[in-house]
């Protein structure tokens, strides 16, 4: 039988459907022609900017537009995308092995960044850091199985000798060593232990998270002097403002990657449970079964494991408390959307 053909007016009803699938709001590519564009290929998401991202194969860079039926690809993902002329377009998400993500202020999950092996926690004694932020981000990395790192820069303005000096950097390190994580001292400013981290990010996909102001991107800067690096400091005037608006990704010469995340103040839990966030804590996780009560809140219980551990200083008094905190910052958001 002959294929019918269509008339002008059927062929444009059908561009129009299909460029409806690209299209989102904002999105221009509205005229783009089916046909022209090239075959599937997989590449590197190296960055997010909003309705685009930017996708890398082989030696090449382009910013790309998703399907209206891919969504939340981050920085890090491996995807399926097509061409034409010069206008991206991405197809699929490939199956990730790790995906870090926060709930936003609505509480619906937001994806930070996908395939990645490590989290570097980085922090400094200024701005002034909290444990609670911390842990956020062990209890994370614990559910999902990725490397966390303690990275504490500035380290030039730890002066261990001065009788000033305030010892919660000291104890924070000596705190987070205890419980088997590891710890990496850097300075950006003076360049001290850059080769340490150097070989702790090579052949890994690493993700630098914190505070703005704790000097993730100047840490970047120093392992990859060529790349254009936007740096700054904390003032007045730029309060509230990050000077990384975007997750971006970078490549090592000698191999491995490394992922610069916009700082932010909190890290909300609020998608998991307390048993989750319990995991999430490697000391405490291991008494849960003691309990005399399967269903220990280990609040008040007679015969709480935990609380007996804490009595007895076999667990962190401090590290306890922000997993308390945690929960009931869950159980608050549970009943406000109640």
């Amino acid at each position: 039988m002959a294929k019918r053909r269509l008339s002008k007016q059927q062929s444009r009803r059908i561009r129009q459907k299909q460029n409806a699938s690209i299209s989102r709001a904002g999105n221009p590519l509205e005229d783009i022609d089916e046909d022209s564009l090239g075959a599937e290929r997989h590449g590197l998401v190296t960055a997010h900017f909003g309705q685009q991202v930017q996708v890398e194969s082989e030696s090449e860079r382009l910013r790309c537009y998703m399907r209206a039926n891919v969504t939340a690809v981050v920085t890090g993902d491996q995807v399926v995308w097509r061409e034409a002329d010069k206008i991206g377009v991405v197809e699929s998400v490939l199956p990730r092995k790790s995906l870090l993500q926060r709930p936003d202020s609505y509480g619906n999950l937001k994806p930070v960044a996908a395939n990645i092996d490590q989290i570097l926690i980085t922090i400094a004694p200024q701005p002034e850091y909290h444990h609670n932020l911390i842990d956020r981000y062990l209890v994370s990395a614990e559910l999902q199985d990725i490397e966390p790192v303690l990275l504490i820069n500035k380290l030039d303005l730890i002066d261990t000798d001065s009788p000033d000096a305030s010892p919660t950097v000291q104890e924070t390190i000596q705190q987070y060593s205890d419980l088997g994580y590891r710890v990496v001292q850097v300075s950006a400013k003076q360049n001290e232990n850059i080769d340490e981290l150097k070989h702790l990010l090579q052949g890994k996909t690493s993700i630098f998270v914190g505070q703005s102001g704790v000097g993730k991107s100047s840490l970047i800067k120093r392992l990859l002097p060529s790349e254009e690096i936007l740096i700054g400091d904390l003032s007045e005037a730029t309060k509230g403002r990050h000077t990384t608006t975007h997750s971006q990704l970078y490549h090592f010469i000698d191999g491995g990657n490394c992922i610069d995340s916009p700082g932010i103040r909190e890290f909300g839990l609020w998608h998991l449970d307390a048993e989750q966030v319990i995991y999430g804590f490697r000391e405490l996780r291991k008494f849960t079964d003691k309990c005399k009560f399967r269903n220990c809140s280990h609040t008040s219980e007679p015969q709480c494991a935990l609380q007996l551990a804490l009595e007895h200083n076999t667990i962190s008094a401090q590290r306890f408390d922000s997993y308390q905190r945690i929960v009931s910052t869950i159980n608050d958001v549970t009943i406000k959307q109640h």
